[in-house]
């Protein structure tokens, strides 16, 4: 094996040696500027001590995994000099012959907040681990604590016990409001374990909804973060901490400048909820909330496109009582605008519990504020709603057709085919025209209208009849309401050309 790892040596060292000479001669004809500003090196004398590795432990059943490592094994000559190494190596992710439990071990990178023992990680670093240890800069190891997790932002709060006699570092959150494209960021972590690394760049993007979360708001960064910088922070040249880098997009899983960090503005209130009370208590409106889309938006004339329309409304929620409807579009929250409907979940679930707040919203076009006293967020799952499929028809019903759909009235039968509720109200679609405007927004039967324009339908008549005087007004396109057989609503535009 030793005298083939020297060849492979001796045959890469040419190649290592002119990368060495090319990047030479770039760095001596590149401009001065290129290399950025002279205080990245003050921001990581400053705030190195503050950022720690976390190492977590956790116990495995590696039976049934045996047949995965073989498939992963590659085939070697016999007599190859990798092949004990191979074998090792395989043997060992088994969890030796027996295919025993095992215990496996993962590096992340976190930071101090506190010098009395509290740091800073990324959820998804801790998650499932039956033993947390912080590393501090100098190598001591100390075990850790969690405190809470919040699995919504990706976040955690560890807490360990410092080492007698020893100061520890730490570093405070700067504003993550005030970023501005293109300012210089530096990240510090544990890339690929290998310890304390300073990495630079700019920020790329701020607000980035990547959808990984109901309160996606990330700064995009093209400062290197590779597998293990997770958890490490994100600083500006102040040494304040901007964000906590959290997701990476790359084919390789190693750096190509497109980089996610938590903003500090969403790390605060989380962190300081978790020292609080241990979880996240966060606002509750108890609405359902969709895209206003141009067509929505003509529908319901609201100029430009803004909002976040309301397409349900929970019976027992805080909206109920404070008078906010189906259909009402959302434009401002305690003060705050809300462009589209990840602002409101974003600004509602900040808001402290319990806190009366104004809520401006457009109904028929004209602005009204209602009043509400915001309640507590279950995360806990919501029942998914029934299926939609059809069962064996028994007599095709009477039906009417409008807008590319197949209508018919509500009745027993077709409640049983389409398992809709006694509770849901309307005319039930019983067919789709394939290359429809309603089959392009994934109407489908057994979904019920409730409305049309806002007004309730009771048969298909009702439907044609408001279509009709909606085509002669010169309206582009109409609004229905829409209901799955459990009740949950939402809004469809569909073109009226």
């Amino acid at each position: 094996m030793s005298a083939a790892t020297h060849a492979f040596g001796l045959r890469i060292r040419p190649l290592l040696t002119a990368l060495c000479l090319g990047a030479a001669t770039a760095f001596t004809v590149a401009p001065a500027q290129a290399r950025g500003p002279e205080g990245i090196a003050d921001v990581a004398e400053k705030v190195i001590d503050a950022v720690v590795n976390i190492s977590t432990t956790q116990t495995v059943d590696a039976k049934g995994s045996s047949s995965e490592g073989n498939s992963a094994k590659p085939n070697l000559p016999p007599g190859s000099p990798f092949e004990e190494f191979f074998d090792d190596f395989f043997k060992n992710r088994r969890g030796g012959k027996d295919g025993g439990p095992r215990k496996t071990n993962s590096l992340g990178s976190g930071f101090i907040i506190d010098p009395s023992g509290i740091a800073v990680t990324n959820n998804h670093v801790i998650a499932d681990s039956d033993e947390i240890n912080v590393i501090l800069n100098d190598g001591t190891k100390i075990k850790a604590e969690l405190v809470g997790v919040d699995k919504k932002t990706d976040l955690a709060v560890l807490k360990f016990t410092p080492p007698a006699g020893k100061t520890l570092t730490s570093v405070k959150f700067g504003d993550s409001d005030k970023l501005r494209l293109g300012e210089w960021v530096v990240a510090i972590g544990n890339p690929f374990s290998l310890g304390g690394t300073v990495t630079a760049g700019i920020v790329s993007a701020r607000n980035r909804d990547i959808n990984s979360g109901p309160y996606d708001s990330y700064i995009q960064t093209d400062a290197a973060i590779n597998r293990g910088n997770s958890g490490g922070p994100l600083f500006n040249l102040n040494g304040e901490v901007i964000g906590v880098n959290t997701l990476i997009i790359s084919p390789s899983g190693g750096s190509i400048g497109i980089g996610f960090a938590v903003p500090s503005k969403t790390v605060v209130g989380v962190v300081d909820q978790l020292r609080q009370f241990g979880e996240l208590r966060r606002g509750w409106l108890g609405v359902r909330i969709q895209q206003v889309t141009d067509e929505i938006a003509e529908s319901l004339n609201i100029k430009p496109a803004r909002g976040a329309l309301v397409a349900g409304v929970d019976d027992k929620g805080p909206a109920k009582p404070a008078g906010i409807e189906p259909g009402d579009v959302v434009v401002k929250f305690d003060g705050k605008d809300v462009k589209e409907p990840k602002d409101l979940s974003r600004v509602v679930a900040d808001t402290a519990v319990g806190k009366t707040v104004d809520v401006v919203v457009i109904r028929k076009g004209k602005e009204e504020t209602k009043q509400v006293t915001l309640g507590r967020l279950d995360d806990g799952a919501k029942p998914q709603p029934a299926s939609a499929k059809s069962q064996p028809e028994a007599d095709k019903p009477a039906t009417q057709k409008a807008l590319g759909l197949d209508l018919a009235a509500l009745s027993k039968d077709l409640r049983g085919r389409y398992k809709i509720k006694d509770s849901v109200k309307g005319v039930v679609v019983v067919g789709v025209d394939n290359g429809s405007d309603a089959a392009e927004k994934r109407l489908g039967a057994g979904d019920v209208i409730v409305e049309v324009a806002q007004e309730s339908v009771a048969n298909a008549a009702d439907i044609k009849k408001r279509v009709d005087q909606l085509k002669k007004d010169g309206k582009k396109s109409v609004l229905l309401l829409v209901s799955n057989g459990e009740g949950e609503l939402r809004f469809v535009a569909l073109s009226l050309q």
